[in-house]
């Protein structure tokens, strides 16, 4: 990923409210709002632009995060028939400042933007089909620019639906791998900037331990929401990780796969036996 300046401005002051955001020598310009301020962003005029936009909420059955992607001629008039969408709370869009963004790029653009959100695992799609679009090489090429300085600005804005779980190309630093083993069950995992993830095809155990539900009833609820979600698997004789996913913690991640109570900095070790506890203190 290119190195970037951004320019951030907040019109009301306030951080959390409307916001701006652009790279230098970038002609594209990222706005962000609540749903609170949708009437102040539909007056400015990168409103009446062609682009693409996200609005995200929240699923009310499993908290996690969902998003609808889209894309509108003039953004404003769209995001004027999606008030009765109820689930989202936040809007970013993204145009171009010189107006060259033409209908078979901003479909283009949705339909990457769809491909990304399923690939990157953090968020529900509300809609799953996206029309997308063919152009030309050059067209092509011009728009993975856009979309990487889309993946720049969006966490700067607050959201993280594009950013990979284990960041940019993690595979590289296998020093950093970490593993947790019980009772012939390995998974694989390291550290992330938000937490721990483990990797996809980590084994947990089948079932949780009988004392699970009385001394850590979380590791339940937590174990059960990740076999909705589709990311824990029942198979023969445990449950392998259908993805890479993030725990908030090295512990949460050991607990769901050995099905209790766990203590992460112990549970983890690298591929010489030295566990994460003993990694942290040597660089004390």
């Amino acid at each position: 990923m290119t190195s970037a300046t951004i320019k951030l401005f907040l019109p009301h002051g306030d951080p959390k409210r409307l916001r701006t955001a652009e790279i230098s020598n970038w002609n594209g310009k990222a706005v962000a709002a609540p749903r609170t301020d949708l009437d102040a962003l539909l007056q400015r005029d990168e409103a009446r632009k062609p682009g693409v936009y996200l609005l995200i909420g929240k699923d009310e059955a499993t908290s996690r995060t969902k998003v609808y992607v889209g894309e509108a001629e003039a953004i404003g008039s769209r995001l004027k028939q999606h008030r009765s969408r109820e689930f989202w709370v936040h809007v970013i869009f993204f145009v171009s400042q010189h107006d060259n963004l033409t209908k078979a790029h901003i479909r283009h653009l949705e339909g990457r933007l769809v491909e990304e959100v399923q690939s990157a695992g953090r968020a529900t799609l509300e809609n799953v089909v996206s029309s997308g679009s063919l152009l030309p090489e050059s067209d092509r090429a011009d728009m993975d620019v856009f979309l990487s300085r889309i993946r720049q600005l969006l966490p700067i804005l607050n959201s993280d639906i594009l950013t990979p779980v284990l960041g940019v190309e993690p595979e590289k630093d296998s020093e950093g791998l970490l593993f947790c083993e019980s009772k012939g069950l390995r998974a694989s995992g390291r550290r992330t900037a938000e937490g721990f993830a483990v990797l996809a095809g980590s084994q947990a155990a089948l079932e949780p331990r009988r004392s699970a539900g009385t001394q850590h009833p979380w590791v339940l609820g937590l174990r059960k929401r990740l076999l909705d979600e589709g990311v824990l698997q029942p198979n023969a004789g445990h449950l392998p990780f259908t993805r890479d996913h993030e725990f908030a913690s090295p512990s949460a991640a050991a607990a769901v796969i050995q099905g209790g109570g766990a203590n992460g900095p112990v549970a983890w070790k690298n591929q010489h036996g030295t566990t994460l506890k003993e990694l942290d203190a040597a660089q004390e």
